[in-house]
């Protein structure tokens, strides 16, 4: 259950001003449809991060130990860092409206979400925990916090957001998680 409590609250807090909510934003503007929006956020987002968790789960069959301890720590650092860099919006995550509400937000959140900060985080925490099922449980369970919301009450919720704050708790617990592996944190439950 760690690896679920652990994941779903790292991307919960590194999702609040992401691209991808940004995007849930958009679509929820132009379309008026949450229901759809939010289905396809979800079946994007599974099929996204288990890709995710598979990769870290197979970088941990190829690693050593002791190798993979400094992997992970330093992608936890650098994750802490990119945090910390506000995302953008590309115009063409929004060109797709011609498929209909729900392929649109489905092929749209799928592509924002490929070498984004948190199918990179799913990556190492799959790695870290060894976990896939309850690292994609996770990773989707706080996606779905971060954007299910946005879709639903975006107008309201945007300005009352302190984003900046989110992302500097986000980056402190990136760091912690990279600190902690570096130091050996979990060498006594096999990580």
């Amino acid at each position: 259950m760690e690896a679920f409590f652990v994941s779903t609250g790292i991307v919960a807090l590194a999702e609040i001003g992401d691209k991808t909510q940004l995007l849930a934003f958009l679509l929820a503007a132009k379309f008026r449809r949450p229901l759809p929006i939010v289905l396809a956020i979800l079946v994007a987002t599974i099929a996204n991060h288990a890709f995710a968790a598979a990769i870290g789960t197979w970088i941990t069959s190829l690693l050593g130990p002791e190798v993979l301890r400094w992997v992970l720590g330093v992608s936890f650092l650098l994750m802490a860092g990119w945090t910390l860099i506000p995302d953008k919006l590309d115009e063409e995550d929004t060109k797709l409206a011609k498929y209909g509400v729900f392929m649109t937000t489905l092929i749209a959140f799928f592509l924002a979400e490929m070498g984004d900060k948190t199918q990179v985080a799913t990556v190492a925490l799959a790695a870290q925990f060894h976990s896939f099922v309850w690292v994609v449980a996770g990773t989707t369970f706080g996606m779905m916090l971060a954007n299910a919301p946005a879709v639903y009450f975006g107008d309201k919720i945007a300005d009352r957001m302190p984003v900046k704050l989110v992302h500097r708790i986000a980056a402190v617990i990136f760091a912690l998680l990279g600190i902690a592996t570096l130091l050996g944190a979990g060498a006594r439950f096999g990580m």
